[in-house]
């Protein structure tokens, strides 16, 4: 049996296109991988969710988080951290009957909505040891279960600069992914064909880092966080209706 789904070509350079957009968008604002890539490829592959895109954040976010780890402030990293590896077991403890069923669908949409309304809100909350371990908490059920985890750390990193805040996020983004990973893996739900599949797709994940700062400089201090939104929103609302049978 083939390691690689089987997918139409079209598909394919679908998947890629939207691995590569997400990887910038990541890369520029330290949020939106998950919220961009995961409605989409559900789309065409949900039987790999959410491991594939765990192997694939796990590289954006290392090669993130290299490129700005002079902005990374080392003492905010270990109550996010224990929170988020806290978060990842817990949420392992559910993925089984999640993982590979119709549930997918709508777990997926149902974060992604939950992600844009955290993002418009702009709640301010002050970085702290316990907001710090409440939001890896979050991160690490939402991240485990959907392949989502960014939406609470940048709540609380919203307002920061914005060089600390993608370099925080970023390393946060790392660590999660391979947390994630590890959780999902002592539950069995890590297999040959999330690697595989995860290593065709990775030059689409390196091409999206590589344009990264020409897209930045294009976008000449537009925002991209109502693009991600939109799109993230888009997807959602087309998965959620494949899910519900209705398309």
């Amino acid at each position: 049996m083939s390691l690689l789904p089987d997918l139409a070509p079209i598909l394919w350079l679908a998947a890629a296109l939207s691995v590569a957009l997400a990887a910038a968008l990541q890369r520029i604002s330290g949020q939106g991988f998950g919220m961009v890539c995961a409605p989409l490829l559900a789309l065409f592959v949900p039987h790999l969710l959410p491991t594939l895109l765990l192997f694939l954040g796990a590289l954006v976010g290392y090669r993130a988080m290299r490129a700005d780890l002079s902005a990374v402030d080392m003492r905010e990293l270990p109550p996010g951290m224990a929170g988020r590896a806290l978060g990842a077991v817990l949420a392992a403890w559910l993925a089984a009957g999640l993982i590979g069923t119709p549930l997918i669908g709508f777990a997926i949409a149902a974060v992604v909505y939950l992600a844009i309304a955290l993002s418009l809100l702009g709640l301010r909350v002050a970085i702290s040891g316990p907001s710090l371990f409440g939001a890896g908490l979050l991160a690490g059920l939402m991240g485990t279960l959907t392949a989502i985890g960014a939406p609470p750390m940048a709540l609380l990193y919203q307002h920061e600069d914005r060089l600390r805040s993608a370099a925080m996020q970023n390393t946060f983004f790392m660590f999660g992914m391979v947390v994630s990973l590890a959780a999902l893996g002592w539950q069995g739900l890590v297999r040959a064909e999330h690697l595989v599949t995860a290593l065709v797709l990775a030059p689409a994940v390196l091409a999206g880092l590589a344009l990264a700062e020409p897209l930045n400089r294009a976008l000449k201090g537009f925002p991209a966080r109502p693009f991600a939104l939109g799109l993230s929103g888009i997807s959602a609302s087309v998965l959620l209706l494949r899910s519900m049978g209705v398309i």
